[in-house]
């Protein structure tokens, strides 16, 4: 939009510069012409009257005028008449225009081209004796309009060297007026921006023409309200999350307790299928809770030791991998001191939804690789699998909500562990990516900011 109204402000003023300065450069152009012609005219019949006259004195000032023109003006004086006056100027050819002049009585004027002007201006001036006698002669005065051209390109030159030192200034005044008078709709574009990121909070100065003020506060009201129910919601979610985990807790208690008293193999596997079910409820409860913790964003991010928070997660996790003979193995070029910006306790649910997915899905005797890489102002923190891995459509849906991939333990996941993953990574300012691993599995990348606290 900025473009467009630069475009249509210089535009309006090139037009305004061509209704003003070309008719003043075509009237000038005129005026320079009928300037010269007059002059030329005026010399030619003053020297044209001494021609008539004929006698010694008149033809020596003749003779000393053209000599003087001459050497004066870009002009030459040419004679045709008596031999006995000025017999040292050159005498002009003969053709239609010294055929006029001498048969007819006719003075003639040749620019030489029908635009503008030709290399030269060709005057042909009649000699009559008293001025309307018999015509005894003809002066010619070539005239050669070189300098007249140069003064021509000066004319038109600076002006058009003004007009776009004029349009110069015209684009910078109209770019800045186009940011001022775009700049509300730019602060509603970065709202919408932020809107569309996840940020609720954002909102938009009331600022501009009253069109843009009555659109910001709507949008500001809207916004407002979208952000107080989805509140509402995400409390609703956390409590009622909070309140099942009690129930469920006593459920999974009473199912074991049945199993423990129940002899018959087919009741007890149907306790035991029940079992399983109020433990996949629970998981999905916890996961919600968690994520409607992670939405609610209560602590900022803070600068944090990121190997500690690694070696700590994988000595939690190990036991449980070694159970199944999956080795865990920390790489990377990363020293003790690297720091991020993280909240606290953020990155260690990260870690412990992707190491959970990565255990789930690994086959027995493989190998997790956790990788830590420094990388400029972000270090990137990935987890490799010996797993599955999966398609480039099931990448696409990992993150959304109660998505369950197809692991080796089948779809007994909450569908909310990556989704989890990417709201904690993105409230801290980071990234998260899924990629195949080498030899197959799957890569789960997350970029994080690095802390300036960083030691190097």
């Amino acid at each position: 939009m900025i473009r467009q109204l630069v475009r249509s402000y210089i535009l309006l003023v090139a037009i305004a510069i061509a209704l003003f300065t070309v008719p003043v450069a075509f009237s000038l152009t005129a005026q320079l012409r009928a300037d010269t012609k007059a002059s030329v005219l005026r010399e030619a019949n003053t020297m044209s009257l001494l021609l008539a006259n004929g006698d010694t004195t008149s033809c020596q000032a003749l003779q000393q005028m053209a000599d003087a023109y001459a050497q004066e003006t870009p002009g030459d004086v040419q004679v045709s008449g008596p031999a006995h006056c000025a017999p040292t100027l050159e005498r002009p050819r003969r053709d239609s225009a010294l055929a006029k002049a001498l048969d007819e009585g006719y003075r003639t004027t040749d620019w030489g081209s029908s635009f503008i002007w030709g290399p030269d201006l060709v005057i042909t001036d009649p000699a009559r004796v008293g001025g309307k006698g018999p015509v005894v002669g003809a002066v010619r005065i070539v005239y050669s309009t070189h300098e007249m051209t140069n003064r021509l390109w000066t004319i038109w030159g600076f002006r058009a060297i003004l007009a776009l030192l004029v349009l110069g200034v015209a684009a910078v005044i109209g770019a800045v007026a186009a940011r001022r008078l775009t700049r509300p709709l730019r602060q509603l574009n970065d709202m919408a921006s932020k809107f569309s990121d996840g940020d609720l909070t954002a909102r938009s100065p009331v600022t501009g023409p009253p069109e843009t003020q009555t659109l910001a506060r709507t949008l500001n009201q809207g916004a407002e309200r979208l952000d107080t129910l989805i509140a509402a919601q995400r409390i609703f979610v956390a409590d009622a999350s909070h309140q099942l985990r009690t129930p469920l807790t006593a459920l999974r208690l009473s199912l074991d307790n049945i199993a423990d008293g129940v002899e018959d193999e087919f009741v007890r596997e149907d306790v035991e299928q029940a079992t399983a079910e109020v433990v996949r409820m629970s998981r999905l409860v916890n996961g919600l809770l968690v994520l409607a913790r992670a939405e609610a964003k209560v602590a900022a991010a803070e600068p944090l030791t990121l190997m500690d928070i690694v070696r700590e997660r994988l000595a939690v996790w190990r036991p449980a991998a070694d159970e199944r003979g999956v080795t865990i193995a920390l790489r990377g070029s990363a020293d003790g001191r690297l720091s991020v910006l993280a909240s606290p306790g953020a990155l260690d649910q990260v870690l412990d939804n992707v190491l959970s997915n990565a255990l789930e899905v690994s086959p027995d005797g493989g190998t997790i690789t956790v990788r830590v890489e420094p990388q400029g102002d972000v270090v990137g923190l990935s987890i490799l699998d010996e797993g599955p891995g999966m398609s480039d459509a099931e990448k696409s849906r990992a993150f959304d909500r109660f998505w369950r991939g197809q692991g080796l333990t089948g779809k007994s996941g909450s569908g909310l562990g990556l989704a989890v993953v990417k709201q904690l990574v993105t409230d801290d300012g980071g990234t998260v990516t899924l990629g195949d691993a080498p030899g197959g599995g799957l890569s789960v990348t997350i970029s994080l900011r690095a802390s300036s606290r960083s030691g190097g």
